[in-house]
Protein backbone atom coordinates (compact mmCIF):
# COMPACT_ATOMS: atom_id res chain seq x y z
CA UNK A 1 0.00 0.00 0.00
CA UNK A 2 1.58 3.45 -0.99
CA UNK A 3 2.09 5.59 1.39
CA UNK A 4 -0.61 8.27 0.86
CA UNK A 5 -3.14 5.13 0.64
CA UNK A 6 -1.98 4.59 4.15
CA UNK A 7 -2.63 7.90 5.63
CA UNK A 8 -5.85 8.01 4.21
CA UNK A 9 -6.83 4.29 5.71
CA UNK A 10 -4.80 5.56 9.13
CA UNK A 11 -7.31 8.69 9.02
CA UNK A 12 -10.38 6.63 8.17
CA UNK A 13 -9.43 4.17 10.95
CA UNK A 14 -9.33 7.30 13.70
CA UNK A 15 -11.93 8.92 12.52
CA UNK A 16 -14.14 5.48 13.36
CA UNK A 17 -12.75 5.06 16.45
CA UNK A 18 -13.30 8.56 18.13
CA UNK A 19 -16.76 8.62 16.36
CA UNK A 20 -18.24 5.39 17.47
CA UNK A 21 -19.89 4.20 20.59
CA UNK A 22 -17.53 1.37 20.58
CA UNK A 23 -15.42 -0.90 18.61
CA UNK A 24 -15.38 -4.79 18.42
CA UNK A 25 -12.20 -6.54 17.02
CA UNK A 26 -12.94 -9.75 15.44
CA UNK A 27 -10.69 -12.86 13.65
CA UNK A 28 -12.41 -14.00 11.00
CA UNK A 29 -9.91 -16.05 9.53
CA UNK A 30 -11.59 -18.89 7.32
CA UNK A 31 -14.95 -17.06 7.33
CA UNK A 32 -16.10 -17.04 3.18
CA UNK A 33 -16.75 -13.55 1.81
CA UNK A 34 -20.28 -15.00 1.75
CA UNK A 35 -19.91 -15.01 5.43
CA UNK A 36 -18.88 -11.66 6.02
CA UNK A 37 -21.76 -10.33 3.63
CA UNK A 38 -24.56 -11.96 6.36
CA UNK A 39 -22.91 -10.91 9.20
CA UNK A 40 -22.79 -7.43 7.85
CA UNK A 41 -26.70 -7.52 6.77
CA UNK A 42 -27.45 -9.25 10.50
CA UNK A 43 -25.63 -5.89 11.92
CA UNK A 44 -27.46 -3.65 9.81
CA UNK A 45 -27.34 -0.13 10.45
CA UNK A 46 -26.05 -0.52 14.25
CA UNK A 47 -22.49 -0.88 12.88
CA UNK A 48 -20.10 -1.40 10.00
CA UNK A 49 -17.84 -4.32 9.76
CA UNK A 50 -14.21 -4.16 8.15
CA UNK A 51 -11.03 -5.98 7.19
CA UNK A 52 -8.43 -3.81 8.69
CA UNK A 53 -4.56 -3.78 8.78
CA UNK A 54 -2.86 -4.67 12.25
CA UNK A 55 -0.15 -2.14 12.14
CA UNK A 56 -2.55 0.57 10.76
CA UNK A 57 -4.69 0.45 13.57
CA UNK A 58 -2.03 0.49 15.90
CA UNK A 59 -1.33 3.61 14.68
CA UNK A 60 -4.74 5.02 13.95
CA UNK A 61 -5.91 3.79 17.50
CA UNK A 62 -3.02 5.53 18.92
CA UNK A 63 -3.63 8.86 17.41
CA UNK A 64 -7.00 8.22 18.54
CA UNK A 65 -5.65 8.12 22.02
CA UNK A 66 -5.99 4.50 22.73
CA UNK A 67 -3.50 2.40 24.66
CA UNK A 68 -3.59 -1.31 25.54
CA UNK A 69 -4.93 -2.24 22.10
CA UNK A 70 -1.42 -4.40 20.69
CA UNK A 71 -2.28 -7.48 22.24
CA UNK A 72 -5.52 -7.97 20.44
CA UNK A 73 -4.19 -7.29 17.00
CA UNK A 74 -3.00 -10.56 16.30
CA UNK A 75 -3.89 -12.81 13.07
CA UNK A 76 -6.65 -11.00 10.46
CA UNK A 77 -8.46 -8.66 12.09
CA UNK A 78 -11.74 -7.08 11.25
CA UNK A 79 -13.36 -4.53 13.00
CA UNK A 80 -17.78 -3.33 14.00
CA UNK A 81 -17.52 0.03 14.28
CA UNK A 82 -20.59 0.53 16.39
CA UNK A 83 -22.74 3.64 16.25
CA UNK A 84 -26.01 2.18 17.23
CA UNK A 85 -26.72 0.13 20.80
CA UNK A 86 -23.61 -1.32 21.78
CA UNK A 87 -25.30 -4.16 23.45
CA UNK A 88 -27.38 -5.27 20.42
CA UNK A 89 -24.19 -5.30 18.23
CA UNK A 90 -22.14 -7.23 20.75
CA UNK A 91 -25.45 -9.92 20.87
CA UNK A 92 -24.94 -10.09 16.92
CA UNK A 93 -21.60 -11.03 17.04
CA UNK A 94 -22.15 -13.27 19.46
CA UNK A 95 -24.82 -14.65 18.12
CA UNK A 96 -22.91 -15.30 14.73
CA UNK A 97 -20.15 -16.39 16.69
CA UNK A 98 -23.12 -19.58 17.85
CA UNK A 99 -23.43 -20.32 14.47
CA UNK A 100 -20.54 -19.70 12.41
CA UNK A 101 -17.45 -20.86 15.03
CA UNK A 102 -14.96 -19.30 12.96
CA UNK A 103 -15.82 -15.90 13.92
CA UNK A 104 -13.81 -15.16 17.36
CA UNK A 105 -14.11 -12.28 19.55
CA UNK A 106 -10.87 -10.61 20.78
CA UNK A 107 -11.93 -7.82 22.48
CA UNK A 108 -12.99 -4.05 22.03
CA UNK A 109 -12.83 -0.14 22.54
CA UNK A 110 -15.78 1.45 24.68
CA UNK A 111 -15.50 4.80 25.80
CA UNK A 112 -11.69 4.76 25.38
CA UNK A 113 -11.21 1.21 27.86
CA UNK A 114 -9.83 -1.44 25.83
CA UNK A 115 -12.24 -4.49 26.61
CA UNK A 116 -11.24 -7.95 26.70
CA UNK A 117 -13.85 -10.89 25.31
CA UNK A 118 -15.37 -11.76 28.33
CA UNK A 119 -16.08 -8.31 28.73
CA UNK A 120 -17.78 -8.22 25.33
CA UNK A 121 -19.36 -11.04 26.25
CA UNK A 122 -20.90 -9.15 29.16
CA UNK A 123 -22.34 -6.70 27.20
CA UNK A 124 -24.45 -9.10 25.15
CA UNK A 125 -25.66 -10.24 28.06
CA UNK A 126 -27.31 -6.63 28.67
CA UNK A 127 -30.78 -5.51 27.63
CA UNK A 128 -31.10 -3.32 24.49
CA UNK A 129 -31.49 0.48 25.16
CA UNK A 130 -35.19 -0.04 23.88
CA UNK A 131 -35.76 -2.30 26.56
CA UNK A 132 -34.01 -0.23 28.98
CA UNK A 133 -36.15 2.62 28.17
CA UNK A 134 -38.83 0.55 28.48
CA UNK A 135 -38.35 -0.72 31.65
CA UNK A 136 -37.28 2.66 32.84
CA UNK A 137 -40.60 4.11 31.30
CA UNK A 138 -42.62 1.61 33.21
CA UNK A 139 -40.51 1.72 36.67
CA UNK A 140 -41.36 5.96 36.25
CA UNK A 141 -44.77 5.35 35.52
CA UNK A 142 -45.20 3.38 38.72
CA UNK A 143 -43.81 5.75 40.47
CA UNK A 144 -46.77 7.98 39.39
CA UNK A 145 -48.83 5.66 40.04
CA UNK A 146 -48.16 5.44 43.85
CA UNK A 147 -47.10 9.23 44.41
CA UNK A 148 -50.32 10.08 43.30
CA UNK A 149 -52.60 7.42 45.53
CA UNK A 150 -50.30 9.08 48.29
CA UNK A 151 -51.64 12.45 47.64
CA UNK A 152 -55.01 11.27 47.27
CA UNK A 153 -55.36 9.22 49.79
CA UNK A 154 -55.57 11.78 53.05
CA UNK A 155 -58.00 13.60 50.67
CA UNK A 156 -60.66 10.21 50.14
CA UNK A 157 -59.62 9.92 53.85
CA UNK A 158 -60.79 13.67 55.05
CA UNK A 159 -64.04 13.55 52.72
CA UNK A 160 -65.12 10.03 54.22
CA UNK A 161 -64.77 11.77 57.35
CA UNK A 162 -66.44 14.60 56.54
CA UNK A 163 -69.54 13.01 54.90
CA UNK A 164 -69.78 10.62 58.22
CA UNK A 165 -69.87 13.72 60.13
CA UNK A 166 -72.09 15.66 57.86
CA UNK A 167 -74.93 12.24 58.47
CA UNK A 168 -74.35 12.44 61.75
CA UNK A 169 -75.25 16.01 62.21
CA UNK A 170 -78.52 15.14 60.45
CA UNK A 171 -79.84 12.39 62.31
CA UNK A 172 -78.54 14.25 65.58
CA UNK A 173 -77.87 17.99 65.18
CA UNK A 174 -77.31 18.26 69.13
CA UNK A 175 -73.34 17.65 69.45
CA UNK A 176 -72.95 19.72 66.47
CA UNK A 177 -75.50 22.52 66.81
CA UNK A 178 -76.12 22.97 70.66
CA UNK A 179 -71.83 22.90 71.14
CA UNK A 180 -71.26 25.50 73.86
CA UNK A 181 -74.90 25.81 75.09
CA UNK A 182 -75.36 25.13 78.79
CA UNK A 183 -77.46 22.21 79.91
CA UNK A 184 -81.26 22.30 80.93
CA UNK A 185 -81.37 22.45 84.75
CA UNK A 186 -83.96 19.79 86.63
CA UNK A 187 -86.59 21.90 88.80
CA UNK A 188 -85.36 20.37 91.93
CA UNK A 189 -82.02 21.98 91.36
CA UNK A 190 -83.27 25.48 90.65
CA UNK A 191 -82.56 27.89 93.29
CA UNK A 192 -85.20 29.21 95.57
CA UNK A 193 -86.78 32.79 95.07
CA UNK A 194 -84.95 36.10 96.02
CA UNK A 195 -87.59 36.44 98.82
CA UNK A 196 -86.83 33.42 99.75
CA UNK A 197 -83.62 33.73 99.68
CA UNK A 198 -82.97 36.55 101.39
CA UNK A 199 -82.16 37.04 105.46
CA UNK A 200 -84.89 36.91 108.64
CA UNK A 201 -85.59 40.93 109.27
CA UNK A 202 -83.59 41.74 112.56
CA UNK A 203 -85.73 42.09 116.01
CA UNK A 204 -86.47 46.28 116.31
CA UNK A 205 -84.56 47.28 119.19
CA UNK A 206 -85.80 48.26 123.07
CA UNK A 207 -86.72 51.88 123.63
CA UNK A 208 -84.22 53.48 126.38
CA UNK A 209 -88.21 53.87 129.15
CA UNK A 210 -88.14 49.47 128.30
CA UNK A 211 -84.58 49.12 129.73
CA UNK A 212 -85.54 51.27 133.15
CA UNK A 213 -88.78 49.43 133.77
CA UNK A 214 -86.75 46.16 133.53
CA UNK A 215 -83.87 47.81 135.96
CA UNK A 216 -86.39 49.13 138.64
CA UNK A 217 -88.21 45.93 138.64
Amino acid sequence: MARPDKAAAVEALKEAFTSSSAAVLTEYRGLTVQSIKALRRALGDEATYAVAKNTLTQIAAKEAGIEGLDEQLTGPTAIAFIRGDVATVAKGLRDFAKDNPLLVIKGAVMDGRVLDATEVKKLADLESREVLLAMLAGAMQANLSKTVYLIAAPLNQAARALGALEQAAGENPSPIGGAGQAAPVADDQKPDTAEDASAPEAAPAASADDSAETAEN
